[in-house]
């Protein structure tokens, strides 16, 4: 199996001056540089069925939990995101479609969720057209970042200790654009055979989005979900990525479990519909542990 886990290839830089790192604003690369400001996590898997959106909003709904001020951006057409976290149709009004055409701005599109703590940028059905829209804009893989940092810059800044973005599962111009805008990238893999190889191709991805539009993006962390005790397929997938990732894959490990796939049905993340639930625990040990390798202050 280890076989599938090829080393990526370093590809080149591409050339784009249009679209370059050099034609962001000095505000905004030095709005990047200050300590003060959220984490932006890019929650990413070209793969679907990973545990991506639960991934997104109970890691984030855990994160609120211990205190910290988390920013979900719901970037998938599907909506997944805010359906899982009760936000009704009726109340996205504004949602990451007008934020990415610049319509609207990160703070007007954000709408409170239940959880004291976590609001998110919704999405809509209008997300799935906005590749179309985008084509013919000015630095169109940078709408996101230019978003964000136009919030960071804003009087009263962006007051998050996190923004989790959950992304659309394939590597599209909206998963661009969260990669552009992004520090890190936080992977859910599932564990089974086939999750290796979308692995091998994300990293490849990220490689040439570090050459060509962010040089400082990282892999934050590869996080095995759906792990099944009972199959030793999964013992198998997760010895070869820790094999090849080493202590970039989290120790925390979610389970398949059956209260996790009910919650979104309820509108709720698994930790208020089932808190003691096996999946809601494992949520609120990745958070303590992501807490821990960031060592970061909270939000003012």
């Amino acid at each position: 199996m280890s076989d599938v886990m090829t080393r990526p290839v370093q590809p080149k830089p591409e050339t784009n001056q249009s679209i370059s790192e050099k034609s962001l604003s000095d505000a905004g690369r030095a709005v990047r540089n200050r300590t003060d400001r959220p984490k932006i996590l890019v929650v990413a898997n070209q793969k679907g069925g990973v545990g991506k959106t639960t991934t997104a909003i109970n890691l984030a709904t855990a994160l609120a939990a211990v205190e910290r001020r988390v920013l979900i951006l719901d970037l998938d057409p599907q909506g997944n995101a805010s359906t899982g976290l009760g936000i009704d149709r009726v109340n996205r009004s504004l949602s990451t479609y007008e934020v990415l055409l610049g319509s609207a701005n990160v703070a007007a599109a954000a709408v409170s969720s239940a959880i004291p703590g976590l609001d998110i940028v919704p999405s809509t059905v209008d997300l799935s057209g906005a590749e179309i829209e985008l084509i013919d804009l000015p630095q169109r893989s940078y709408r996101l970042r230019a978003a964000l940092d136009a919030a960071m810059t804003a009087p009263g800044g962006l007051a998050y200790d996190y923004v989790l973005i959950d992304c659309p599962p394939s590597l599209n111009l909206l998963t661009l654009n969260a990669l552009v805008a992004a520090d890190s990238v936080l992977v859910p893999l599932q564990c089974e055979f086939f999750a290796l190889e979308g692995l091998s191709l994300l990293l490849r991805t990220v490689e040439r989005v570090r050459s060509a539009y962010n040089p400082t993006l990282e892999i934050q962390g590869v996080v095995l979900t759906m792990f099944d005790v009972r199959n030793r397929l999964s013992d198998q997938v997760a010895a070869d990525v820790r094999g090849y990732l080493g202590d970039k894959v989290y120790n925390t490990v979610i389970p398949r479990n059956v209260r996790i796939s009910e919650a979104p049905s309820h509108g709720k993340p698994a930790l208020l519909y089932d808190y003691r639930c096996a999946g809601s625990q494992a949520y609120i040990k990745l958070a303590g542990e992501i807490i821990r390798r960031e060592n970061r202050p909270h939000a003012a």
